[in-house]
């Protein structure tokens, strides 16, 4: 009898594993010609983006984990190709991408935005398995920024259920997995990496990652920004009351920050207002929210609590084994481009040979370098499409196009500094 419990209990404990699905629903179709025509509006050359499929998108709820272990509720969208001139497609890439820093809850279904990067894989062939993280979109808790245990649960969670929505939907997946991101999605997309190759290798076979534009060295790099003007000082408190979710820095918020933020603060990071909206009512130096004898005891003490965890949740410091390509911009004012330099170099020295780096664009923001970032990682996913084992930079005539469209940008992007520097000056 008792054996017979135990055999029952691993039965049901390795299903429940492997069964991560609790719904899918088809929520919207975007048809190839009217992917051509917003290419068209856009300006963007099919020779650089191709469009050869409708995309049906899906949304999927699934069963993830929270940072104590306890079961959750996540969501996110799923991009699949469809060719309805042909009645079954051959098996299909997968990139998993991951999206940048959203605070507000609510995620609708658009063009815009990095759902257009999704669309953009998937118009051309590839799967695509977008995660809302845990706490956004339609899933329970509360999203917990740049943590990476439950970045990558998530990232790793919903590839689980998109394996399962596929064999409902008839829908096959060949054994390429690729991962990309962009800003926070930079960050997860090196964690998801990390995560995999250390600990499920053996369920996932990672073919190449693309990090872009990353606060990877959390501790190091990115912490500067906290003691200087900074475009995005909200990143801090968000920071704060996420890793306090895990770390319990404080017993009460008044004990990390000064009046009159510390009532200020936490409405704010409720998930209803934009991280735009919270800039403006907090000072350009982050630190300033906080108690001085606090940033004092962050300085002086290796081991205090946030630092403690900003050094746990930093992923520049390992030896990728499978194939990275990271993309930064230099002039990007939320990022550091040195976390790309940083995190490069640290894996050249513990003996990488798989890792590339590639410095986008000298003259382009952080918006404006994403775009084109984008475009060298899906040139580098490509390539091993095309069957390289270690990853190109992609056709010589498709990077000069791109060259033409950086420069264009860059121009406009120094103009506008340099009036905003004249203005800034009168």
């Amino acid at each position: 009898m008792r054996l017979t419990f135990l055999a029952l209990l691993i039965v049901s404990t390795t299903t429940f594993a492997q069964n991560k699905l609790i719904s899918y629903e088809l929520v919207k179709t975007w048809p190839k010609e009217v992917l051509k025509q917003k290419w068209k509006e856009q300006g963007v050359p099919e020779s650089i983006a191709p469009v050869r499929f409708d995309i049906d998108v899906y949304e999927v709820i699934y069963n993830t984990s929270w940072h104590d272990g306890s079961v959750i509720k996540a969501s996110g969208l799923y991009f699949v190709p469809v060719d309805k001139n042909v009645k079954e497609m051959g098996p299909l890439p997968m990139v998993c991408y991951h999206h940048g820093t959203q605070i507000k809850i609510e995620r609708k279904v658009k063009m815009g935005g990095e759902q257009a990067i999704c669309i953009g894989f998937a118009a051309d062939g590839y799967l695509v398995a977008r995660p809302d993280y845990i706490g956004l979109g339609k899933g329970e808790r509360h999203h917990l920024y740049h943590h990476v245990p439950t970045q990558a649960a998530a990232s790793m969670d919903m590839l689980r259920a998109v394996k399962e929505v596929n064999e409902k939907i008839g829908v096959s997946q060949n054994d390429m997995l690729f991962a990309t991101g962009y800003s926070q999605g930079g960050h997860a997309t090196m964690g998801f990496h990390k995560t995999v190759q250390e600990q499920y290798s053996e369920e996932f076979k990672i073919t190449a990652s693309a990090p872009m534009s990353g606060a990877y060295d959390l501790a190091g790099v990115q912490e500067k920004t906290m003691f200087e003007e900074y475009s995005h000082p909200g990143y801090l408190p968000y920071l704060f009351f996420s890793f306090h979710e895990v770390y319990h820095f404080y017993n009460n918020v008044s004990d990390v920050f000064k009046p009159p933020y510390d009532s200020i603060l936490p409405p704010l990071y409720k998930g209803y207002h934009s991280m735009n909206y919270i800039n403006r009512l907090i000072p350009n130096v982050p630190k300033e929210v906080i108690r001085p004898e606090v940033v004092k005891l962050y300085m002086d003490n290796d081991d205090f609590p946030f630092k403690k965890a900003l050094r746990e949740n930093s992923v520049h410091d390992w030896k990728p084994e499978r194939p990275m390509l990271i993309c930064y911009c230099k002039a990007d004012e939320q990022v550091n481009y040195e976390n790309a330099i940083v995190a490069h170099k640290k894996m050249k020295e513990n003996g990488s040979k798989n890792v590339r780096i590639k410095h986008v664009n000298k003259d382009l923001g952080h918006n404006d370098c994403a775009m084109f970032a984008v475009m060298h990682s899906k040139m580098f996913f490509d390539s091993f499409r095309k069957g390289s084992k270690k990853g190109n930079r992609g056709p010589l005539a498709k990077r000069f196009l791109i060259g033409i469209g950086k420069s264009h940008v860059a121009s406009k992007a120094r103009k506008k500094r340099r009036e905003k520097a004249k203005a800034s000056a009168n």
